[in-house]
């Protein structure tokens, strides 16, 4: 019979706990910019001009 390899499952257990981490972390971060993005649309709003390419010609 064949021995259990407790060190794989060991891994698999590490790498779920920081996938979970991971995700909660950027729940948080989308929390907390959710609300700066709030602000953001509050100020107006400005157009912004596109760059010229390398060659100086304006953009189509």
């Amino acid at each position: 019979m064949a021995k259990p390899n407790y060190s794989y499952e060991k891994r698999q257990k590490e790498l779920a706990r920081q996938k979970k981490a991971e995700e909660k972390r950027l729940r948080k971060m989308e929390k907390r910019n959710g609300t700066a993005d709030k602000e953001m649309a509050e100020l107006p709003d400005h157009e912004e001009q596109p760059a010229p390419s390398a060659d100086g010609t304006p953009p189509e």
